[in-house]
């Protein structure tokens, strides 16, 4: 017989017992010794491995974790995946990660999707959270884990993005910076859009800073090199504040083609610690947040939700302000 086409129901033939036997013998049930020893002998000499997904379905656990990202090209989901994906791994766990690519509804497909496949838990990095998020969640008979948004009712890691961004507003105005652009990303992202936009601006209006204008862009590289394309050709300001790594890293490509300095012309902050960004000359003023960490705690959180312990409705991630070389003091 052909590994390949053989089957749970081949193997019971071949060992003269039920089809149920099998399968309480790959779910971890009580077999027999001298039937749990002819079963293996068989295994072993075809080499067959179950279906992983199918034979979740009739587990009671399936030691499956879903995992709904926005994106997989980004330097710091791509961290936090890892880490997650590394804890749950040894702590015996398989990891199934679904990519988004920042499209809402497939979003919310794939959470119900991953549940018809019998995951123990979701976790979800979420860029935006509505009411039809918080009414999927209700429904679930597993436990969900919202990492890098604040999920009101449920349970959420999140970053100190006001603060974050309050500590780099407050840095701006200690380097005498009176003529601020802010670029930041779409509202709908509460902790990027908003509340790290918030704490930057509050923080440059506390400190009495006269200028202060603020564009709107997405995650994007080459959209946000279009924009602050458009923007400085009709104006320079001392001091750029990114919401993001990467669009600081598309503000540094134009500035440098235009024939500008960093710092001399224009000083630039990002926020995001990437590893490029400190390899770049001069090196880039950022916040650095601990996604390593924050993947951790999101695989440990998730394995104490499905043991029912008690966990905190909500962890605070912290940061680290990397003053780098491209901030001038005027």
């Amino acid at each position: 017989m052909e590994n390949k086409k053989l089957t749970m129901s081949d193997i019971a033939k071949m060992a003269g017992v039920g089809k149920s036997t099998v399968s309480r013998y790959f779910n971890g049930g009580y077999v027999k010794d001298e039937t749990r020893e002819k079963l293996k002998k068989i295994i072993d000499e075809y080499h067959y491995e179950p279906n992983a997904v199918a034979q979740s379905l009739k587990a009671k656990h399936s030691h499956m974790i879903g995992i709904v990202a926005p994106c997989l090209d980004s330097i710091t989901s791509s961290r936090m995946l890892m880490a997650i994906d590394e804890y749950l791994k040894n702590s015996g766990y398989t990891t199934i990660i679904m990519n988004t690519n920042h499209n809402e509804i497939r979003e919310l497909a794939f959470i119900e999707h991953l549940w018809r496949m019998n995951v123990d838990g979701i976790i979800l990095l979420a860029t935006t959270l509505t009411m039809t998020h918080q009414q999927i969640a209700a429904k679930l008979d597993i436990p969900i884990l919202t990492v890098a948004q604040l999920f009101k009712g449920g349970i959420s890691i999140i970053y100190d993005d006001y603060h974050a961004g309050y500590d780099v507003g407050e840095y701006g105005a200690s380097m005498n910076h009176q003529n601020v652009l802010y670029l930041g990303v779409n509202q709908k992202d509460e902790a990027v859009g908003v509340q790290r936009k918030k704490g930057v601006l509050d923080a440059l209006k506390d400190h009495q800073v006269k200028h202060v204008t603020v564009k709107e862009t997405n995650f994007s590289f080459t959209d946000s090199r279009r924009i602050i394309h458009e923007y400085l050709t009709n104006h320079q300001p001392s001091l750029i504040i990114c919401a993001t790594d990467n669009i600081a890293l598309a503000c540094y490509k134009e500035i440098m083609e235009r024939g500008l300095k960093i710092p001399d012309d224009i000083s630039l902050i990002g926020f995001g610690g990437y590893e490029v960004s400190s390899l770049v000359t001069p090196s880039l003023c950022t916040i650095r947040y601990d996604n390593e960490l924050a993947g951790q705690m999101a695989g440990k959180t998730m394995i104490q939700l499905i043991h029912k312990e008690p966990v905190a409705q909500t962890q605070l991630i912290g940061y680290q302000l990397i003053k780098g070389e491209s901030v001038k003091k005027l």
